[in-house]
């Protein structure tokens, strides 16, 4: 991997933030990738039933694109401090957009679920909106993580006690934020040499192989696992396990996300390709592409695609990739800075000199 500048590894709230000199081709590159996969993942949900070959890319899929893009932020979030600046911007950053997007899906939901009753709540994260609030909970933690002899392994106890505690009940996903919390306390443990030595070349032929062994296994476990496992959002009782497989899918399905997230970002390209600038805008990509895929959903396009097999789910392969990457473009950004970057610095107090703390 090509060395980066010490600037480049400037954690930040919002990874759109970041002047545009000051970022590092590799991770931006990697965000892009990313959500490319999170778009394409959830076009092919209405896709995947009695197709075990899709359900097998699915599940594949799934077992990396969120620990990836999860232990990418992490590693950004390694210099959080909680001093009021990093709060401030922790808050203009995450919990105002969630406020904003949660309402925004809510209602959005209400249409393209033909459920008009549905309640608009903040306490309960609809669609992509968890992972901000995740990320909330996550990065306003760093400094705990941050003070452990041992992190790594005391997040996997933690989402492996969640894994068996059904009453944590709904609120903020909070399954989620605490079953994937091992990927962000991992992020926060890396340091610049750990993706140098990934980007090796004995690595990346190793991962060829790992990664192909990776998609056997899915489709082996298609007619065997719940795929509810994937989403770190239920108690292994809510799935009609017993409770001893809590701990045991935290550990294996950690396992094999680390080695496919190894695997993805082996082959990340550390130059700058005609996809790194968007890598500036993938919270943009991921917050926005939620409508599309519901509006999409709602649709009668699916029923014309699945006539046609495999040249039906390649349309709208490229499909949802095409939307995702204009989603994070310049012009895009532009349009929705008000809200997924809102400047609110009249909410907070001024310093000594009158300027808003953390400015």
């Amino acid at each position: 991997m090509s060395t980066a500048t010490s600037t480049a590894h400037r954690p930040t709230s919002v990874p759109s933030c970041e002047p545009p000199d000051t970022r590092d081709a590799y991770f931006d590159n990697a965000k892009y990738l990313a959500i490319l996969l999170v778009a394409v993942g959830h076009i092919w949900e209405p896709l995947r039933e009695g197709d075990r070959g899709l359900l097998a890319l699915y599940f594949f899929v799934y077992a990396f694109h969120m620990p990836a893009f999860i232990v990418v932020s992490g590693y950004f979030s390694r210099s959080f401090d909680a001093s009021p600046g990093r709060v401030q911007r922790l808050v203009t950053g995450f919990v105002v957009p969630y406020v904003v997007f949660e309402t925004a899906y809510a209602l959005f939901t209400r249409w393209s679920d033909d459920d008009p009753q549905r309640p608009v709540t903040l306490l309960d994260p609809t669609y992509v909106t968890w992972f901000l609030a995740a990320l909330f909970v996550w990065r306003l933690t760093a400094p705990l993580w941050r003070a452990l002899r041992w992190p790594l392994p005391v997040a996997l106890g933690v989402a492996a006690l969640a894994g068996v505690s059904p009453s944590i009940g709904e609120d903020l996903d909070l399954q989620r934020v605490l079953q994937f919390l091992p990927c962000f306390v991992l992020g926060l443990c890396l340091r610049p040499e750990h993706f140098r030595l990934v980007r090796r070349r004995l690595v990346r032929v190793l991962s060829v192989p790992v990664a192909s062994a990776g998609l056997v296994l899915a489709y082996w476990a298609v007619p065997r696992i719940d795929q509810g496992w994937l989403y770190r959002s239920s108690a292994a009782q809510q799935l009609g396990m017993a409770w001893w497989a809590g701990p045991v899918m935290t550990l294996l399905l950690f396992g094999v996300s680390l080695a496919l997230v190894v695997c993805f970002l082996a082959w990340v390209p550390d130059r700058r390709t005609w996809f790194t600038a968007l890598g500036a805008g993938t919270l943009y990509g991921y917050l926005l592409h939620g409508f599309f895929m519901k509006f999409l959903a709602h649709t009668g396009l699916y029923d014309l695609l699945r006539p046609h097999g495999r040249l039906g789910l390649l349309a709208v392969t490229l499909l949802g990739a095409v939307v995702v990457t204009a989603l994070c473009t310049a012009p895009v950004r532009r349009l929705f800075r008000p809200v997924v970057e809102p400047r609110v610095e009249w909410v907070f107090r001024k310093q000594d000199g009158g300027v808003p703390q953390g400015r």
